[in-house]
């Protein structure tokens, strides 16, 4: 897995815009253990295949873990495709892409010009596979206040981390002051990505800005969403045809204008959201 991961960043730095592998290996059969890790690693990636040379890569060959293994990672996959169509649409348009390296993405950070075991996947996700079997995810956080995907916990990056993963768990990190948008289906990737999508909001620091577009599967625009924080108040604005939700994470939130509020344990959701609102947040961190 580690090789082929090596492997992959290298032909992503030469040009090419997407990538994938044989979840679990094409030769032999490998173990459980690794198989699961594999699942993890493949449904992060910008597409995804069981395929191997000698023997069928099916879940229940495995265990009854490995198929709940499988379908955690593909519901999250295709609550993704908003985030990951629109790399995809980068990748086309800009020659970025979708799985880079993370060399490319911080350049000015050397400690990054030598990680060959983790990823960006799209502008904002940080993916770090399993690659033991102890089941301890190693990797580095770049500079910046990063959340955990799955938990929301925040952690203050310009080190190295170490965390013990069960196998429905991976490094997965949220770059700072990003937006990731979230479809409405976990059961196809077929679907109206600007229909009921969430936009997850990690604010940016004060005096920044962010955003995200979400784009149809025609690869037009579908919607555009800009944050803006300065002084306790965040400006959310948004511009095309659909239906959306926003979390604001690890934000709590005083009053709103523009949408309907409800302060949660470590979110504040907006729904009922118009073009264009306001959210008066508390200072600090959460």
């Amino acid at each position: 897995m580690e090789q082929s991961l090596r492997g992959g960043l290298s032909l992503l730095l030469s040009g090419f815009g997407f990538w994938s592998h044989d979840i679990g290996g094409f030769e032999d059969t490998s173990t459980a253990d690794v198989y699961k890790r594999w699942c993890a690693f493949g449904l992060l990636s910008s597409h995804s295949r069981l395929h191997g040379s000698t023997s069928y890569r099916v879940p229940w060959l495995y265990d009854e873990e490995a198929v709940d293994v499988l379908r955690f990672f593909t519901n999250l996959k295709m609550r993704l495709m908003p985030y990951l169509y629109r790399a995809a649409v980068q990748a086309h348009t800009e020659g970025v892409p979708t799985m880079r390296a993370m060399a490319l993405e911080f350049p000015e950070d050397r400690t990054c010009l030598y990680l060959d075991r983790q990823y960006m996947l799209g502008d904002d996700l940080l993916v770090a596979p399993v690659m033991n079997d102890r089941g301890v995810g190693e990797y580095y956080l770049p500079k910046g206040r990063w959340t955990n995907f799955f938990t929301n916990e925040q952690r203050d990056g310009g080190g190295w981390q170490e965390d013990v993963c069960g196998y429905c768990d991976i490094p997965l990190w949220v770059r700072p002051g990003s937006v990731i948008a979230l479809g409405s289906r976990d059961d196809t990737p077929e679907y109206d990505y600007a229909d009921d999508v969430t936009f997850r909001v990690y604010a940016p620091e004060d005096g920044e800005e962010s955003g995200t577009e979400v784009y149809g599967t025609d690869g037009e625009l579908k919607l555009r969403l800009t944050v803006r924080r300065q002084d306790g108040l965040i400006t959310l604005s948004c511009i095309g045809e659909g239906t959306y939700t926003v979390e604001l994470i690890g934000i709590t939130g005083l009053s709103v204008q523009g949408a309907a509020m409800e302060v949660q344990k470590d979110r504040t959701v907006l729904a009922g959201c118009q073009s264009e609102m306001a959210v008066r947040i508390k200072e600090g961190r959460s």
